[in-house]
């Protein structure tokens, strides 16, 4: 029996749900970047950076090149750079939205207590 479609989106959103392979995904819109690049880029260990690229090669939204000593990455095409832009956009009405919130309920608070004075004697 085939896999259904909306299981096939929720294992690439999952694919996608680590903070390293974001950033990667981010970087790597500007074009191919080498591995010693991405590692100055993100604060993470040489290891830790290697496993979320086989991840990312194994989904087939990135690819690699090795030429001599350096392993280049690069996206595997336009439309994964178009999902991270379409995200930005999503979360900039969703944090504007929020931002909205914060400013009404700070303007609804109740206005502060005047300050008790002692009595002029």
């Amino acid at each position: 029996m085939p896999v259904p479609l909306y299981q096939l989106k929720a294992e690439f959103f999952r694919m996608l749900g680590h903070p390293v392979r974001i950033r990667v995904l981010e970087l790597l819109q500007e074009g191919p970047m080498a591995v010693r690049d991405l590692l100055a880029a993100i604060d993470v260990e040489r290891s830790n950076l290697s496993q979320q690229l086989a991840v990312l090669r194994r989904s087939g939204i990135v690819t690699a090149t090795r030429t001599a000593d350096t392993v280049m990455y690069e996206l595997a095409g336009p439309d994964v750079a178009e999902l991270m832009r379409a995200a930005r956009r999503i979360l900039t009405e969703l944090l504007a939205g929020q931002q909205d919130l914060l400013t009404e309920l700070r303007d609804d608070e109740l206005p502060a207590q005047p300050a008790k004075t002692g009595r002029a004697g």
